[in-house]
């Protein structure tokens, strides 16, 4: 199907709805197939380009034509926000800021299978199944684990192709706390007007650093302290210090979408 860029526009963008497995891919494809800036979605502009695209599908021909449906009436419903008068007193938010972080945890989540698909790959071809005897099982009592997303993200991250070579190291481990990067980013900025994401993590090794400043930078623009911003997709990542001059041009862009 052809879904309009634009209401003013004659250019039509092509979207084979059935070759997407979710809600979230065909937004994210809308998104990156037009550079768009992940932090700064126009939220009218895709959710009418969304709605185009499933115009005409039905529960008979794909299987989740309901995930697609309660996007399309989410993506409503913050259109809808974002055109409401806010109230003096009321905190700064950002209506979009829940969707970019399902937008982020998808895209991380499809990185983490790519990821693991590889070593899979490269570790069925160096090491071979062999067979083993069968055995009786052995009932095991259940264990509920308690860990994070922030964990599991890591970890997965760290798999990587076994090395022939057996070294016996040790491994220290240091809790890392979402607050310590926000003050940390917030003390960067007092000095300067911007800093690039991959500089706060050059005193780092560990990817687990690596997420929580980015789950900490995602909490300031929430937040409206920080902006953060890329030239074009999958570019190096800034973040600003946000000015007054920036609240009055955010204004002034949801101003603009109303219209």
């Amino acid at each position: 199907m052809t879904t309009p860029l634009d209401s003013g526009e004659e250019i039509f963008l092509v979207v084979d709805i059935e070759r997407f497995r979710g809600p979230l891919e065909l937004l994210l494809h809308l998104i990156r197939q037009q550079d768009i800036d992940i932090f700064e979605i126009p939220i009218s502009k895709i959710t009418r380009q969304f709605l185009s695209a499933i115009s005409d599908i039905s529960a008979g021909q794909i299987a989740n034509a309901g995930e697609f449906m309660e996007m399309a009436a989410n993506l409503l419903r913050i259109k809808v926000q974002t055109l409401l008068p806010k109230s003096s007193t009321a905190e700064d938010y950002d209506p979009r800021a829940e969707l970019v972080y399902r937008l982020l945890e998808y895209e991380q989540i499809q990185e983490i299978k790519a990821h693991l698909s590889v070593a899979e790959s490269h570790r069925s071809r160096q090491f071979g199944k062999g067979y083993v005897n069968p055995t009786n099982k052995i009932k095991k009592k259940e264990i509920i684990l308690d860990t994070t997303w922030d964990e599991v993200y890591a970890t997965a991250l760290s798999v990587t192709t076994p090395s022939m070579d057996i070294v016996e190291h040790r491994v220290v481990t240091r809790p890392v706390a979402m607050e310590d990067k926000v003050d940390l980013i917030l003390l960067t900025l007092q000095r300067l007007k911007r800093v690039e994401f991959s500089r706060l993590l050059e005193p780092f090794e560990s990817r687990v650093h690596g997420v929580m400043t980015f789950l900490a930078s995602l909490e300031l623009a929430r937040n409206r302290k920080v902006q953060l911003r890329q030239t074009r997709a999958f570019a190096d990542l800034w973040i600003y210090r946000f000015t007054e001059s920036d609240l009055t041009s955010v204004e002034l862009q949801l101003n603009s979408e109303e219209e």
